[in-house]
């Protein structure tokens, strides 16, 4: 392969030194050429017309010093160096202009003469594989040696061992930062947050975060934007709102503002929630509540940036991003007629589902932790759990018997009320005892209440229902309640069957659960 150098003449530094004193002095230009190891075949020499004389000079000295280089002078008009605008087009037309053969050739960019200007626009357009080569960079040495130095540029930054090892470390401090630093140990949800955190940082496209009440959407939301704005990725504010407050006629207004007098009561001009989110995040959480026409009028804003305020013949701009929240299948809110299909595709393009507390029970112990150190800097004194109470607690939290039906809501709960009864901040395994059958009664009553209720008409015909007995049938409804909070038959056995199967030499808890619901006519999948 040959090696062909493309550069600019240096106006300062390639005119360094007059005579046969030129010849002491390090010019950039010339010094690539006198490189040992580095042969070069042809330099495209790049100048602006005014110093075409100069440049014919520069051109004789690479020719003299490298006999087996050949020169290629090519002129380019700009009045003003330091112009990116004028710099840019005049090196762009050079680049689309000049045939490359990458086949027979190796193409290096030299960037130490020019302007910054220069430097900065032959670097993007070297980025951008308008010119397919190298970085090339020439340095005098410490003894003044008229050869120089030279050194290649990769820009693949991750070959560079140092720097992979800081991006790897700034990507795991990114995450640690979206998961408040709480150690999470689930597998899918750290997956989830690892390729969520590239998304974050590269993109300012619409996110869908999906998953059940309490799961930490908007708390996700919240790091999401805190992240953007430390790396300067956001100027503007977080705007959070949940669309279920948002009904009837002031929706609208709520979110895309209105003018004076846009309708009875309206007697001043109001700010909707798009415009205060400009250069920043929108969190739109429960978005599936939104109606119709506010759904048309936010697809509107999302693709062209600007909407038109109640009332107004003006549209108002507003570059923001958007996090949209929800608990509900938009898939079947589309069949139903309550979702716009449309709108869905445009804020799905990235779309995490959140998994709830149930789901993450091995993230209990941690979050634990957690909620205990937030209490700690709320109200600025110790509080801890001794080792039986954190045992108990952990216990029953860990168990299938734990629902968690609020998630994240209903830890902190728990917390806040143990740490409110314990003395000195110090929490005993008795309050830990009354606190378990607090939670058993509130999701007691919220199951009777039909919150979580299971039904087994929904699975079993009149007939089967008369056979089974009333204790049987409380059974089967806990056990398919535990099979729908997981997500294989093998995770609900192993939770089913979590004290037995530790009596046993092998396991096969999966096989243990199908033959039970067989008994009933039933496999895993029906739920």
């Amino acid at each position: 392969m040959k090696n062909v150098v493309v550069g600019l003449v240096g106006t300062v530094l390639d005119m360094r030194g007059k005579g046969a004193k030129r010849w002491e002095r390090w010019r950039p230009s010339v010094s690539v050429c006198q490189q040992d190891g580095f042969p070069v075949d042809r330099f495209e020499l790049i100048h602006d017309r005014d110093y075409t004389r100069f440049a014919h000079r520069i051109k004789q000295d690479i020719e003299e010093t490298s006999p087996g280089t050949q020169v290629v002078l090519h002129s380019i008009n700009v009045s003003d160096p330091w112009d990116f605008e004028q710099m840019y087009g005049a090196l762009l037309d050079f680049c689309t202009q000049y045939r490359f053969d990458t086949e027979t050739e190796q193409y290096h960019l030299h960037i130490t003469t020019g302007t910054h200007v220069a430097q900065i626009c032959w670097f993007l357009l070297c980025e951008a594989n308008y010119i397919p080569a190298t970085l090339l960079q020439s340095s005098p040495t410490p003894d003044q040696s008229a050869k120089g130095r030279l050194h290649h540029i990769d820009l693949d930054l991750s070959k560079y061992d140092k720097l992979a090892s800081r991006f790897e470390r700034q990507a795991t401090d990114n995450i640690q930062f979206i998961k408040s630093g709480i150690e999470t140990k689930n597998q899918k949800f750290n997956s989830m947050i690892d390729q969520l955190e590239r998304v974050a940082t590269r993109s300012d496209a619409p996110m869908l975060i999906t998953g059940p009440t309490g799961a930490g959407k908007s708390q996700i939301a919240k790091r999401i934007y805190e992240l953007k704005k430390h790396q300067g990725l956001l100027r503007g504010e977080f705007v959070s709102v949940n669309c279920a407050t948002l009904r009837g006629d002031g929706a609208m207004s709520a979110l895309f503002g209105h003018t004076k007098g846009a309708f009875t009561g309206a007697q001043s001009a109001r700010q909707g929630l798009l415009s205060k989110a400009h250069d920043g995040l929108l969190f739109l959480d429960e978005i599936g509540e939104l109606g119709i026409d506010e759904q048309a009028m936010l697809l509107h804003a999302i693709e062209e940036k600007c909407f038109y305020p109640v009332g107004a013949d003006k549209t108002v701009n507003s570059n923001f991003q958007l996090i949209a929240g929800t608990n509900r299948d938009l898939t079947a809110s589309i069949r139903d007629g309550l979702f716009r299909d449309d709108l869905l595709a445009r804020i799905n393009l990235w779309s995490y589902e959140l998994p709830g507390l149930a789901q993450r029970k091995e993230d209990i112990a941690p979050n634990l932790d957690y909620e205990l150190q937030q209490l700690e800097r709320l109200r600025k004194q110790k509080i801890s759990m001794n080792k039986s109470a954190r045992r108990a607690y952990l216990a029953f939290a860990e168990s299938p018997v734990a629902t968690w039906p609020g998630n994240f809501r209903d830890l902190n709960a728990s917390v806040v009320r143990m740490a409110t009864l314990a003395e000195g901040g110090r929490i005993t395994i008795d309050i830990v005892e009354e606190e378990i059958l607090q939670l058993q009664s509130r999701w007691q009553r919220q199951s009777d209440s039909g919150e979580r209720q299971i039904d087994l008409a929904d699975y079993l015909n009149v007939e089967q229902l008369a056979s089974i007995d009333r204790f049987d049938q409380h059974q089967l409804a806990y056990v398919i309640g535990v099979c729908q909070q997981t997500h294989s038959l093998s995770e609900a056995g192993r939770l089913l069957f979590d004290q037995s199967r530790l009596q046993k030499a092998s396991n096969n808890d999966g096989h243990r659960l199908r033959q039970y619901l067989a008994k009933f006519g039933l496999k895993f999948d029906d739920f």
